[in-house]
């Protein structure tokens, strides 16, 4: 297959390429983009065949601009702690969590699952932010902490899909099975040294896969391949059907850092019954609780034609000419046969069966307030 053509979204060396960047080019990739300063493949086939890969057999993904922020030293449970709300103390060793990097004022910096490596070392795989350099500016507000900052040399990869519990155990042998969703475990491909997660960014059964010798990118990259085969595998870039069918948010598109977790309705990630000063973020988290909030995200359907791709554009919401709201990423999912995707409204709004006008950049659509996640509420899949 052919090599796709950088110079189309390249200018210089400022930017990184993954372990696995030599291997995804032999499977011609059709386009790529730019995730925590690496290049990311986006798809190599369209987006519905591989949604329907994904939905019926197994999927790789190069998810290595995924950077872990590492969290250790002696206090490094106690700097972990202040970054998030969330009670790490309920995550044992050989777990990990969903949580939210919230700032003093309350936004999400960055959603990464963040996953408990040893008492007092953390892993945070995070989204496109630059959470490395908040964590290292909080750092010198907290001087008597003994922590080491930096980002961990791994890259993971994403084994998703039905069949990927299959393809894991021939890979790393029937242990694998007893992993739990949201826990992990270190093992060998081939001999090579990786810790394999129950995670994905997917909704569906999967495994993470993260490199921890970042010299045998290619190699891991085959092997998973090799073995794939039998199993009907495919390479492909990030499933936004799928995602949002699951109700997952993209950090930088769906919320950002003006946005806080009681306005994204993941208020489950704050555990008020930390003390104030255990994360920066509680008193001010407990202040809006306390006050409310003026606009939430939604889950909306939109009528028309499909959707040809995934918005590019945040799409205005307006009523009687004034901007109220925003959709935040809308797609059509063939197997809804639906235009579906996340509206921020503001509360009076954000109810069941409301209407809105929406400007997309295929016409004007009205949208309807319904509920999510569109598929599989009770999350049964990824947790099989």
């Amino acid at each position: 297959m052919a090599e796709f053509d950088m110079s189309q979204v390249q200018c210089g060396a400022r930017n990184r390429r993954t372990p696995y960047y030599e291997a995804t080019q032999r499977y011609g990739p059709q386009g790529f983009t730019v995730y925590n300063h690496m290049y990311f493949p986006i798809r190599y086939d369209t987006f519905e065949a591989e949604f329907e890969a994904l939905l019926n057999d197994v999927t790789l993904w190069d998810v290595s601009v995924e950077r872990c922020l590492e969290i250790s030293g002696p206090d490094g449970f106690a700097f972990a702690q202040l970054l998030t709300p969330r009670d790490l103390s309920k995550c044992a060793v050989g777990q990990a969590k969903y949580v939210l990097i919230c700032d003093s004022d309350g936004g999400v910096i960055n959603d990464p699952v963040m996953t408990r490596m040893e008492e007092n070392t953390f892993w945070f795989a995070l989204a496109s932010s630059d959470a490395l350099l908040f964590a290292r500016g909080l750092k010198n507000a907290y001087p008597d902490l003994e922590v080491t900052i930096r980002e961990a040399d791994v890259a993971p990869l994403q084994v998703q899909g039905p069949k990927s519990r299959q393809l894991m155990e021939e890979l790393v042998g029937p242990e694998v099975l007893d992993l739990k969703y949201y826990w992990w475990m270190r093992a060998e491909i081939e001999g090579i040294p990786v810790v394999v997660t129950r995670t994905g960014w997917t909704s569906e059964l999967g495994y993470e896969v993260y490199l921890t010798d970042t010299s045998r990118g290619v190699a891991l990259w085959e092997a998973i391949i090799k073995a794939g085969e039998p199993y009907n595998i495919r390479p492909t870039g990030p499933s936004d059907i799928r995602r949002i069918e699951g109700g997952i948010f993209n950090w930088g598109a769906d919320m950002t850092y003006e946005n806080n977790p009681l306005e994204l309705g993941l208020e489950r990630l704050v555990d008020w019954e930390l003390p104030d000063d255990a994360s920066i973020s509680l008193p001010a988290l407990r202040e809006i609780k306390q006050r409310g909030v003026s606009r939430m995200i939604n889950g909306v359907e939109l009528d028309g034609d499909p959707f040809p791709t995934l918005n590019n554009l945040k799409w205005p919401i307006v009523e009687d000419g004034d901007r109220v709201g925003k959709v935040t990423s809308a797609i059509y999912t063939p197997r809804l046969k639906k235009n579906i995707g996340y509206a921020w409204l503001p509360t009076d709004k954000s109810k069941l069966g409301t209407t809105v006008t929406v400007e997309s950049e295929w016409g004007t659509r009205t949208a309807t307030v319904v509920e999510m996640p569109f598929v599989d509420a009770s999350k049964k899949i990824p947790v099989s």
